[in-house]
């Protein structure tokens, strides 16, 4: 993806140019975001990130690029809910001249004409499209829909007595639902599901899986253009809002790509299941702690922590800081989470749902994708315990590893042993 702003061949600022950080002498000594600092204790780095320097901390991302961390509950939520300060298009940045095109972050914040970079009128107008499509998913189906995915899941590893329930189950049930949901042949998920992982997956070569999954959307939409059935393109591209076929393809891709945190949180919550002696009895046959993990795990371990980003379209003060028109702030999402004057008592976690795990304000998670994620990852759950009730870890939770990740939390692999059992098959009862 190339930047359609900056010098080709920019290369990423010195701590040493002396030009470049004199717009910036907050960030000359900032916290430089990192990966494995994440994946090991991001609770501890949050904390220490507010001790030092508030609600809104300068931070140094990849490559040596400054922004903004905002962490504070309170600010999180003025930045979300004020577009017309901070904005999402991207290219509005005022460092682009500072960020190489093979910038790691490029696909984060390159500006497409998805619904994602989307403003006012025009984001209302495409959200809409997306919201009403999604609302008129029939809720029991769903739900159907999402018992006969997890079955089948369960089914490929239940005679095996052991699995890793990230990689065979959480990470490919969501998907496996929405390519459904699309309509889309059989033959045709597997390889969907593994491009989606692909395409988010920055550590790899993901050009070739995006182009993959971008051509499967082309031809859906010229499909469904054509012969429209009772699926979501068909409904994205019937909406009075008038979508273009590229705006339809582009804004499928983004609901295929918000797939990945739902698999996180399917991961996270049954990692938290199987290791906090507060769940103990859901995994005897129980059901009713479900809802209850579900909504500990979107304060504790969140399935996007931060979110890249906004974009100040006029210089302000926030949170003590001076942040100058143009300059990206990126949303600490988990951060805000864990801020002290909101932070429910642990026991209270379970019930409260005032997180900013979904986002917030126009660009937060659109009605009624939330709801319906939730129902994809509580069924999951449920099924997974129905059939496995004996389920337990495979190692100890301290071999458990996090994926190093500073924009999204999930295990590397949850082993787990039981007793095996036979498939029940199609159809089955």
């Amino acid at each position: 993806m190339t930047n359609p702003t900056s010098p080709t061949g920019s290369a990423a600022p010195s701590r040493d140019d002396r030009p470049v950080w004199a717009e910036y002498p907050d960030h000359v000594e900032a916290e430089r975001f990192s990966s494995l600092q994440l994946a090991e204790d991001p609770a501890a780095l949050y904390h220490q990130v507010r001790q030092r320097y508030g609600p809104v901390a300068p931070i140094v991302l990849d490559g040596g690029i400054p922004a903004w961390f905002v962490l504070g509950y309170r600010e999180l939520n003025h930045v979300a809910s004020n577009p017309q300060r901070f904005a999402r298009d991207s290219r509005r940045w005022n460092a682009w001249d500072l960020v190489p095109d093979d910038w790691s972050l490029m696909p984060y914040v390159a500006w497409t004409p998805s619904v994602m970079f989307t403003e006012g009128p025009e984001h209302k107008r495409r959200a809409a499209a997306i919201g009403d499509a999604l609302d008129t998913l029939n809720r029991t189906e769903l739900t159907s829909v999402c018992e006969h995915v997890a079955d089948e899941l369960v089914d490929a590893f239940a005679g095996d007595g052991e699995a890793d329930l990230v990689a065979q189950y959480a990470h490919p049930n969501p998907a496996r639902v929405t390519a459904k949901l699309f309509g889309l042949p059989e033959s045709d998920i597997a390889g969907l599901v593994q491009d989606i992982f692909d395409s988010l997956d920055f550590e790899k070569e993901t050009a070739q899986a995006y182009q993959r999954l971008y051509e499967r959307m082309r031809h859906l939409v010229a499909d469904r253009r054509a012969r429209p059935r009772q699926d979501i393109p068909s409904l994205l591209l019937a909406h009075p809002a008038g979508l273009t076929d590229d705006e339809s393809v582009i804004d499928l891709l983004v609901m295929l790509a918000a797939q990945a945190p739902t698999g996180n949180w399917i991961g996270n919550t049954l990692r938290l299941m199987l290791v906090d002696d507060q769940f103990a009895v859901t995994l005897q046959g129980g059901r009713s702690s479900a809802d209850q993990a579900l909504t500990e795990v979107l304060w504790k371990n969140t399935p996007t922590q931060n979110f890249i980003g906004r974009w100040a379209t006029r210089s302000c003060d926030l949170g003590g800081r001076r942040v100058r028109k143009g300059d990206l702030l990126v949303l600490g999402l988990a951060a805000a989470n864990t801020d002290p004057q909101v932070r429910p008592e642990p026991h209270e976690s379970g019930a409260n749902r005032a997180h900013m795990s979904f986002g917030h304000g126009e660009h937060g998670c659109p009605f009624p994708a939330p709801e319906l994620a939730e129902i994809m990852a509580r069924t999951a759950i449920e099924v997974l315990l129905d059939r496995l009730p004996d389920i337990e870890l495979g190692v100890s939770d301290s071999e458990l590893r996090w994926r190093p990740s500073v924009w999204m939390r999930g295990l590397a692999s949850l082993p787990v042993v039981f007793t095996p059992t036979v498939s029940r098959g199609p159809g089955t009862p």
